[in-house]
C-alpha cells in the first residue's frame, strides 16, 4: 500500500496521532479478528486511543496455508475502504509477522510474505524458548538480505531479556526492539514490567506496538501506555517509541 505522506518529518514538529507498527486486525486471516465487523471494532478501539497509522502484520509461519502477500494488500484495501466509508482518519499499512525459519529470506526474496509498510524492515518473530545463538543467527541472516529486522515483542524472549547485554549485542548488529504496550503497564506480570523498566531506562527499546488480536482482549489500545511513559521516561521518548521510529519505517528512513 502507498506509504502515507502525512507523517513528521522530525521528532520535534507537529506530530498528530500514534502509530502502530504490529498488529492483527486484518479479518479472517490469523488468531486476530475473525471477520470485518470485528476488524471495525479494533479500528474503532485504536482511534478512540489516538492511533493514526496501523501496520496490519497478520502471522507469517512455516509449515501453516499462509495468506500471500496479494492477498493480504487485497484484505488490507478492503478494510481500508470500509474504514474511510465510516469516516475513520485511519491509514492501513500491510505487513507481516514473521515467525524466522531457514527459509525465511527466501520468503521475503520471493516477496510471499510482506515487509512493514513496503520498506526495508521486517517483523520477525522467535519462539519464545529458542536459544541466543538461534536469535542471534536469524538476525543475521535477515541483516545479511539487506533487510532491517524488528524483533517483535522482544519481552517474551527469556534468553534474550534475561541479560540487558544480549539485548545491546541484538542492537549493535543491527536489529531494532518492538515490545508491546500492554507488558509495560504490567498487564502481563510484575516481572515483565520490570524486565522493560530496565530496557526503557537504558533507551533499549525502538518501538511500542499493541500486538493487538481482538476488540476483547488484547486490544488495539495505546493511550495509558502512552501517558505511562511520558510521565516515566519522558515526552521525547514516547514522541520517539510511539511516533517518530514508526513514522522512519513507513518512510522507510534509518532511525
Amino acid at each position: 500500500m502507498n506509504v502515507h505522506n502525512n507523517l513528521c518529518e522530525g521528532i520535534h514538529g507537529n506530530m498528530e496521532g500514534y502509530i502502530d507498527i504490529h498488529s492483527h486486525i486484518l479479518p479472517g486471516i490469523d488468531d486476530g479478528a475473525k471477520n470485518f465487523d470485528m476488524s471495525m471494532e479494533m479500528l474503532e478501539i485504536a482511534q478512540q486511543n489516538g492511533i493514526k497509522d496501523i501496520i496490519l502484520t497478520p502471522h507469517h509461519k512455516p509449515m501453516r496455508r499462509n495468506a500471500g502477500a496479494e492477498a493480504i494488500r487485497a484484505l488490507a484495501g478492503q478494510l481500508q475502504e470500509k474504514a474511510d466509508q465510516a469516516g475513520m482518519e485511519i491509514k492501513l499499512h500491510t505487513g507481516n509477522e514473521i515467525y524466522y525459519s531457514s527459509e525465511t529470506v527466501g520468503i521475503l526474496e520471493e516477496k510471499q510474505a510482506c515487509t512493514m509498510a513496503d520498506s526495508d524492515y521486517v517483523l520477525v518473530e522467535f519462539g519464545p524458548m529458542d536459544g541466543i545463538e538461534h536469535i542471534r543467527g536469524g538476525i543475521y541472516q535477515v541483516l545479511s538480505a539487506g533487510y532491517r529486522p524488528i524483533l517483535a515483542h522482544a519481552e517474551r524472549y527469556e534468553n534474550v531479556c534475561k541479560d540487558v547485554g544480549r539485548v545491546e549485542d541484538l542492537i549493535a548488529m543491527g536489529c531494532y526492539i518492538q515490545v508491546n504496550g500492554g507488558s509495560i503497564i504490567g498487564q502481563y506480570g510484575l516481572g515483565t514490567k520490570q524486565i522493560l523498566r530496565k530496557m526503557l531506562k537504558k533507551r533499549l527499546i525502538h518501538f511500542v506496538a499493541t500486538d493487538a488480536h481482538g476488540s476483547g482482549k488484547r486490544k488495539p489500545e495505546m493511550a495509558e501506555c502512552a501517558h505511562y511513559l511520558e510521565k516515566k521516561y519522558g515526552k521525547e521518548y514516547m514522541e520517539r517509541l510511539l511516533r517518530f521510529n514508526p513514522s522512519q519505517v513507513i518512510a522507510n528512513r534509518y532511525i
